[in-house]
Formats: structure tokens, C-alpha cells, sequence
């Protein structure tokens, strides 16, 4: 692959293990509503769709119907959101490698996009407090756009905020969100090996070239 003139980055599952933060934040929610707990690998296969999914999805884990989940969603977002942002990063660890990766792009003067589908309001402190918001020069959640990937609006909207073109704007993920998006968009796309790819093998999703590490991000 050629050097890109900039660079698109998810969040959750490829620069921040956060699955401690959903299992704290999501399990406390369950526990208000009365509701069954949900363990760490199951949440591993809900998350990356954003997060009316993730809580539509933990609803109905514990033996809700769809219209029994729908009608506690309200509910249980207002509560889980509470819960999150009062966790917010404390659950979490940053991957070996992000900070020597993204150090190594903007030290070849690329400019920096995180794009995901967790909520801005969610996405914006996380990223502060992890140490990493000051690589990036903009920051797009979920919420950020009328649609969220695997769709690729969100990724052709923060091409157009980088100022750079779809085929020169690589896109760096861990789940087939990221692939499917990107591939939409007409972007390069590298996944990493480690994220949550919803319980299913991240080779099979569309990918250019697949890391363990964003350190090796721009090497042969």
C-alpha cells in the first residue's frame, strides 16, 4: 500500500479495549431494570453497531422479545448512559502500539480523523482521558451523521472534513463495519487482528492488509 494522505481511525476494539467499561456500565443498567446479567463474551459479540444496538442487544440476551426490549430502551439508555459516563475510560486500556502508531503518522505529517460508532458525547472524554484527542483533528461518533457504518456516509463525510479524497484516505478498524464501510467509500482499509469483529474471524471481512499493531501500521 501506498502512504495515504491521511488517516481515518476507529475507536473501541482498535485504539481502547473498552469492553470493561461496557461490562460495568451495561451490567449496572441490567441490574436497575431488574434484568439478567450479561457476561464479558457476549458483550464482546454486541459491540460496534453503536450503542441502541449494543443495549437492544443485552435486552434481549436476558429473554426479551423485540417488543419487550423496545419498549424498556428508553429506559435502559437513560440509565446506561448515567452509568457510562460516569466510568468512562476507568475499565479501559489503551493497545500496545496506538501511541507509537499514531505518533508515526502525524510525525509524517498526515492528519488524523477518529471515526466510531460510539456516541460522541461518549467518544470525545474517553479519548481525553486515554491521552489520545490531541492526535486527531476531528473527532466523529455515531450520532455525528444521519447514518453510522457499515454505512459509508460517515467515512465520506470525514474524507471531506480531512479535505482529502476517499482513495487516498485509509481507513484503520478491527471489525467488519470498518471493512464494509470503507470498501462503500472507495477507502483503503487495514484491520487489526485483536478488536471485536462480532465473534467472527476479522479475515473474512474486506480488508487490505491486516496488523497486529498499530506500530506496524506503516511498515513493509
Amino acid at each position: 500500500m501506498s502512504l495515504p494522505s491521511a488517516v481515518i481511525v476507529d475507536l473501541d476494539g482498535t485504539m481502547v479495549d473498552t469492553l470493561g467499561d461496557f461490562d460495568v456500565a451495561l451490567n449496572r443498567m441490567l441490574s436497575e431494570l431488574g434484568r439478567p446479567a450479561v457476561a464479558r463474551a457476549d458483550i464482546e459479540r454486541m459491540v460496534g453497531k453503536g450503542s441502541a444496538h449494543l443495549i437492544l442487544s443485552a435486552l434481549r440476551h436476558g429473554g426479551l422479545d423485540e417488543r419487550g426490549a423496545a419498549a424498556l430502551q428508553a429506559e435502559a439508555w437513560r440509565r446506561y448512559q448515567a452509568h457510562y459516563l460516569a466510568i468512562n475510560g476507568a475499565h479501559s486500556t489503551v493497545y500496545p502500539g496506538v501511541v507509537e502508531g499514531l505518533s508515526v503518522l502525524r510525525g509524517r505529517g498526515l492528519p488524523l480523523a477518529c471515526l466510531t460508532n460510539k456516541p460522541l458525547a461518549f467518544a470525545r472524554p474517553l479519548l481525553r482521558a486515554k491521552g489520545l484527542d490531541g492526535f486527531f483533528a476531528h473527532i466523529f461518533g455515531g450520532d455525528s451523521f444521519e447514518r453510522a457504518k457499515p454505512d459509508p456516509l460517515p467515512l465520506l463525510k470525514t474524507c471531506e472534513a480531512l479535505g482529502t479524497p476517499p482513495s487516498r484516505t485509509l481507513m484503520v478498524g478491527d471489525s467488519q463495519n470498518d471493512g464494509l464501510a470503507a470498501r462503500a467509500a472507495g477507502c483503503p482499509v487495514v484491520l487489526v487482528t485483536y478488536g471485536y469483529n462480532h465473534g467472527e474471524p476479522i479475515d473474512q471481512a474486506p480488508h487490505d492488509r491486516l496488523i497486529d499493531s498499530l506500530a506496524d501500521l506503516l511498515s513493509a
